[in-house]
């Protein structure tokens, strides 16, 4: 087994940003990882398109801090503000020092700054089918235009952030996740999100070259 954890930054909320924070904390393999930095949605702001996302759908008050909580709870800092700033630069950069970083359900657009930092990438968890890459559920609302289509189940791309929406290297894609027909956008979260977490770690970690057979024994 390697020693060394590798340093990951998550930029996410609701219950798929929750979920993940989850896995890397208490999963299998929560041994080969650091959280060092956690960047979450403030819903009351503006500059994150709450209109646009799943803001938009009723919701408890508790599901927009869910992540801020679970992370101050684990001693981990948290950032709300906006992401393209100088301050955060600086913070991300000197503080933080991510190798790795994780989208998932996250309200800003990363750019080159953010992106071309961390040595193992910088990754997003997309909502869409088998039908080719980029997927026609690019976009802030991939669950809604799901159903809209008619269909009855999800899969999850982790793909590379670039310049683009949801259009950067596909790396892999998850097993196929049943919609009810009475789901609504919400349930659609709370169903995926547990499934994705754990599609996702262990691709982060084969990304980042970790030893995961070793680890997921201990």
């Amino acid at each position: 087994m390697q020693s060394a954890k590798t340093k990951i930054a998550l930029f996410g909320s609701f219950y798929r940003g929750y979920y993940l924070l989850s896995e890397l904390l208490h999963g299998p393999l929560k041994a080969l990882f650091t959280v060092v930095g956690v960047a979450t949605d403030d819903a009351s702001q503006t500059f994150i398109s709450r209109d646009k996302r799943v803001w938009q759908y009723p919701h408890h008050i508790e599901e927009e801090t869910m992540v801020e909580r679970k992370a101050q709870q684990h001693g981990l800092p948290v950032y709300k503000g906006r992401v393209k700033t100088d301050s955060f630069y600086e913070m991300y950069e000197n503080q933080w020092q991510p190798e790795l970083c994780i989208s998932a359900t996250f309200g800003q657009r990363i750019d080159a700054q953010l992106f071309n930092y961390p040595k193992f990438g910088f990754f997003n968890i997309h909502p869409c089918t088998e039908d080719g890459w980029p997927s026609k559920y690019a976009g802030p609302n991939p669950f809604q235009a799901l159903k809209d289509d008619g269909h009855d189940y999800t899969t999850a791309a982790l793909h590379r952030v670039d310049d683009n929406f949801d259009t950067g290297e596909l790396m892999a894609m998850s097993s196929r996740i049943a919609i009810p027909a009475h789901a609504s956008v919400v349930d659609l979260h709370k169903i995926a999100s547990p499934v994705i977490a754990k599609f996702a770690v262990p691709e982060l970690a084969r990304l980042a070259k970790l030893k995961v057979n070793a680890c997921a024994d201990l």
